[in-house]
């Protein structure tokens, strides 16, 4: 079975993060899950961080841009990465 664009940014972004020796889970989706939640949620050095990844010109949905501002606003960081930014994983990481 072919991975689909975005499984293939989260392979990446995943190797990132196992790199930087990085603790993160991934959220699995339900009746009973969070709604909007990133894709990728983690701590790293003892600061919380998200991220969500889309495929090519992707753009989160309103309900993800919500959950985006209400982490961020609770002073974690965000970012939402595609295959052009996945240096930002790296620069996320070293800005913690």
């Amino acid at each position: 079975m072919a991975m689909t664009p975005e499984a293939k940014v989260k392979v990446k972004v995943k190797k990132t993060l196992d790199a930087h020796g990085a603790y993160y889970f991934m959220p699995i989706g339900g009746p009973y899950a969070a709604r909007g939640v990133p894709d990728i949620v983690g701590s790293y050095k003892g600061k919380f961080y998200a991220i969500e990844c889309k495929a090519g010109n992707g753009k989160p949905t309103m309900l993800q841009e919500r959950e985006i501002r209400r982490i961020n606003e609770s002073g974690a960081r965000v970012i939402v990465v595609n295959e052009d930014n996945l240096d930002d994983v790296a620069k996320l990481l070293e800005s913690l």
